[in-house]
């Protein structure tokens, strides 16, 4: 396969001699979709500013379709496309004066401009609406315009910064399509950076993994939660209070169902004989044991010691 982004040893120190990206190296192919994850201040956001020409790297390799980014800026920014978590759309135009401003920014011709905008407003499906003020529009709709923008001069890589960061969960779905359109109709590489794990089980063909600056794991999300042993549940009915501080007190985090049962996570057959003893003099009675595969989120948990948070804002002041 061809690669279209590699990265080589990329570092990135802040004033201060903060080491906000240590070392990282990994190469995207040509039509993958790439997800980028990690906690808030774990680099996410200093390493794709780096690859897309935003930030100077203290040291590495940034290349695209083998075009070295601090080398030849230029060539490359034409090759590539990016919307940030923060739609650069201004709602006092219309969608179509939008499309147009972002083209004359690539120098693009009246004619260049009509023929594309046209190709990928159709795409992302707001042909019809194309007149209409931007400040009508939906947050959704929004965001597909702001990444229809991205695309006005024809790029070969998309960078997507949290492209669903704050939309409800159906215009969510409704983005997650539009993004597989385009890589299957544009034969386009997608990199994207996500805080939401089902959106990386979805659209991405591998994911990366980034803490404190390094990258930690690398697979596609079914081969890393694949590679995680399996986990028991043990799901107990409780009558009385004193069961779940007997739980908690021999070692374990017993959570309540919607049901008020209590349920335990287990990750040895010997701890669900030791729970058993403990809760006969606390009034809990045994109604069942499940074992279960993690999924990408537990996955992430485990290999970071922390959980994605949805604030934006937290990275930015880490970073």
């Amino acid at each position: 396969m061809t690669t279209t982004i590699q990265i080589e040893e990329l570092v990135k120190v802040y004033r201060g001699g903060i080491r906000a990206v240590d070392g990282v190296s990994f190469a995207v192919e040509e039509e993958e979709i790439f997800g980028f994850l990690g906690p808030n201040g774990a680099g996410k956001s200093t390493t794709i500013k780096c690859v897309i020409g935003l930030l100077r790297p203290t040291s590495g390799r940034i290349l695209i379709r083998g075009t070295d980014v601090r080398e030849n800026p230029k060539l490359v920014k034409r090759m590539m496309g990016y919307a940030s978590q923060e739609t650069a759309i201004d709602d006092r135009l219309t969608g179509w004066q939008n499309l147009f401003l972002q083209g004359r920014f690539f120098h693009l011709s009246r004619k260049e401009i009509a023929e594309r905008g046209e190709e990928v407003l159709r795409l992302c499906g707001l042909w019809e609406r194309r007149n209409d003020s931007a400040g009508t529009y939906s947050g959704g709709m929004l965001k597909r315009l702001d990444i229809t923008a991205a695309l006005i001069h024809h790029p070969s890589v998309l960078f997507l910064d949290e492209p669903t960061l704050g939309l409800d969960v159906q215009t969510r779905k409704v983005i997650w399509e539009y993004i597989e359109r385009l890589r299957t109709e544009q034969k386009m590489t997608i990199f994207l950076t996500t805080h939401y794990m089902e959106e990386a089980e979805f659209l991405a063909d591998r994911v990366a993994i980034i803490s404190k600056g390094t990258i930690i794991a690398m697979d596609s999300p079914g081969a890393l939660t694949e590679s995680n042993a399996n986990y028991m549940v043990l799901t107990l009915q409780s009558v009385e209070k004193k069961a779940f501080e007997i739980i908690r007190k021999i070692g374990f985090e017993p959570v309540h169902d919607n049901h008020r049962n209590l349920k335990v996570r287990l990750e040895r057959a010997d701890d669900v004989q030791k729970i058993l003893s403990a809760i006969q003099e606390g009034g809990a009675t045994f109604l069942g044991l499940d074992v279960r595969k993690p999924n990408l989120e537990e996955v992430f948990l485990r290999l970071t010691g922390e959980a994605l948070h949805e604030d934006p804002a937290a990275e930015k002041g880490a970073e």
